[in-house]
């Protein structure tokens, strides 16, 4: 069985959101996460001097089969990806994107 990488990346018009952004991460959203089924995170803060957005963010989870990743979107993701939107939603200048990919 393949462990699974999940990584929500956010990008933001303001420094400030960004790091509320983390905070927010880091105070319960990851273990909430982990709680649902992943297996570790980690949370990557961008280097603003790199091209692009300068304020990004990501969250990268593994989950350790897919059958454990394919539960978490059924039970956990949608409360937890309404707390995000509700937190960080457009009218805030966060923009979000997803990938799930096998680890090989």
């Amino acid at each position: 069985m393949s462990r699974i990488a999940y990584t929500v990346s956010a990008s933001f018009d303001d420094e400030s959101v960004r790091d509320e952004f983390i905070a927010w991460l880091e105070d319960g959203h990851v273990d909430a996460v982990i709680k649902g089924g992943a297996h570790s995170a980690t949370i990557v803060k961008y280097d603003p001097e790199e091209p692009g957005n300068p304020f990004a963010a990501e969250a990268r989870y593994v989950f350790s089969t897919r059958e454990m990743f394919d539960r978490y979107v059924e039970h956990y993701a949608p409360a937890l990806r309404e707390e995000g939107l509700q937190r960080f939603g457009p009218e805030r200048g966060v923009r979000f994107c997803r990938s799930i990919g096998e680890i090989v």
